[in-house]
């Protein structure tokens, strides 16, 4: 990382910021140029390995893409402000983030039900009473989170 001082190194905090988001951005291979798609998301922690849960329709692009290569990074970010000085002339930002990779992996449909708590949980939903019909016509999936870094600028 270039900047070293707007680094985070607490996995504690890294988590944190995680639980702020409210989107993550995965990349996935494609032939020509990275295909980058927003997505809802839920975070389990298991000591210190991530898990993230996505969900979808039953068909589209992402799995086509994810059946060739289900490696793919991820980017989430959150607490923006521009900050402006008048003196100067000069704005920045202030934000946080997270980018990291990890592995996709289809959740079978025994666990979608608990996955998809997961991902309501995120959005302060905890105790959501989830359709279980629809849980046939959702695709979900998860991203074990192989390597990630945190950053940060707040003045």
């Amino acid at each position: 990382m270039r900047r070293n001082d707007r680094e985070i190194n607490s996995f504690e905090e890294i988590v944190k910021v995680i639980e702020q988001c409210e989107v993550c951005h995965l990349a996935f291979f494609d032939e020509e140029y990275p295909y980058i798609l927003p997505m809802n998301f839920g975070l389990k922690l298991e000591q210190e390995q991530i898990t993230l849960y996505f969900h979808g329709a039953l068909e589209g692009k992402k799995y086509e893409l994810m059946a060739k290569n289900n490696k793919v990074g991820f980017e989430m970010d959150c607490s923006h402000r521009l900050v402006i000085n008048e003196e100067t002339s000069t704005c920045t930002m202030e934000y946080e983030s997270v980018i990291g990779t990890g592995i996709l992996t289809m959740v079978e449909n025994a666990d979608k039900l608990e996955a998809l708590k997961i991902l309501m949980k995120q959005y302060h939903r905890e105790g959501f009473e989830i359709n279980e019909k629809v849980i046939p016509f959702t695709n979900v999936f998860q991203l074990a989170v192989t390597s990630f870094t945190g950053k940060k600028r707040m003045l």
